[in-house]
């Protein structure tokens, strides 16, 4: 094998791969990449088994057929040392031979036809959403989803795709963060995308995609990309059930002044009361040892006083995820789960239950 490529092409590339290499044993055919040029087109591969990533690149010279595999992250540390120049990439020996000017590099290689094959997506369900929407769905969910609980299945993002609408749901059971889109023509099922996948996926696609997917996989690609990932197999939770069927209030409130007093009295300690009054918001922090307060007049049209006491991280993910000037809260009376909506993505927070 032999091509010859400019730097930053495969440089991005092979940076793109680094998240889906295996990284505790260095030994493993899996921390290497799969490099094959064919028909002067180059088909880079990295995997762990349980997410992986395939991509093509179309303008590389002088190739001459053959694949090989080589260590992703040693890959990656050469090329970012070498000028923005044109790489000669060449197999000998059983040996990449990199070259670029009077510099020369050799990284080992394991066999080529012993690395692992990718999910293709032949007999899988397509799932037609727009790129921007999948992305953007899935992006306002994401601070939502838990890190490392027993119970695997909230370390993922459910798809739960209905008759009329597709939710898609995350939970840390503090929150619940639901975005959803109208469902055109899709049969119902759910499945559940791990966190990792979740986070890659944002970084890697900007422009139309096809989605596909079946019990066990869920396949994104285009027309340089495909991408796979195993899903988690596990039920998720009766999200619906905690959703509230009515509320006592409704606030129409503005987001950015509501960020600016978030942000001011949190500055020391993250867990807040926010006091809301016929003609006023009040915002205080719950530090024992240290005060902050500050508050906002505003007509509220309310009959009575009320307060929630929260996390003050839950409502800043929240507004950070929003589009519009102006958010809705919604709740029936203090010390219970509160509302927050902002068009098709809404969430809900459980409070810092506070003594009457």
């Amino acid at each position: 094998m032999k091509f010859i490529i400019t730097k930053n092409i495969i440089e991005n590339v092979i940076s793109s791969m680094q998240p889906f290499l295996e990284k505790k044993d260095s030994s493993a055919i899996t921390s290497h990449i799969y490099i094959e040029a064919t028909d002067s087109k180059l088909i880079l591969k990295a995997t762990d088994y349980e997410i992986g990533l395939e991509s093509h690149i179309d303008n590389i010279n002088e190739s001459i057929d053959g694949k090989a595999t080589t260590n992703g992250s040693n890959l990656l540390g050469i090329i970012k040392r070498l000028k923005n120049e044109d790489i000669i990439f060449e197999t000998i020996n059983n040996n990449l031979v990199i070259t670029q000017n009077k510099s020369t590099f050799k990284l080992p290689m394991y066999d080529a036809n012993e690395y692992p094959t990718l999910m293709r997506s032949e007999n899988l369900k397509p799932l037609d959403i727009s790129a921007i929407n999948f992305i953007n769905s899935i992006r306002k969910i994401t601070p939502a989803i838990d890190n490392n609980n027993p119970k695997f299945e909230l370390n993922g993002a459910l798809v739960d795709i209905k008759s009329s609408k597709i939710n898609f749901v995350a939970t840390d059971t503090r929150r619940l963060a639901i975005s959803h889109l109208q469902n055109i023509a899709h049969d119902e099922g759910q499945f559940i995308i791990p966190k990792k996948a979740i986070i890659e996926i944002q970084k890697l696609f900007l422009d139309e995609i096809k989605i596909s997917y079946d019990e066990t996989n869920l396949v994104i690609s285009n027309n340089q990309m495909t991408f796979f990932t195993k899903l988690i197999n596990g039920k998720f939770p009766d999200y619906e059930r905690i959703i509230p069927s009515n509320l006592k209030y409704k606030l129409s409130l503005p987001k950015n002044i509501l960020i600016e007093s978030i942000k001011l009295v949190t500055s020391l300690f993250s867990n807040i009361k926010i006091t809301f009054s016929s003609n006023s918001i009040i915002f205080e922090s719950l530090d024992e040892d240290s005060e902050s307060k500050t508050q906002i007049d505003i007509n509220l049209e309310i009959d009575s006083e009320f307060y929630l006491a929260v996390n003050a991280k839950y409502l800043l993910d929240f507004l950070s995820m929003t589009t519009n000037e102006n958010v809705t809260v919604g709740f029936n009376e203090s010390n219970l789960p509160f509302y927050l909506e902002d068009e098709k993505f809404f969430t809900i927070v459980m409070p810092i239950v506070l003594e009457k």
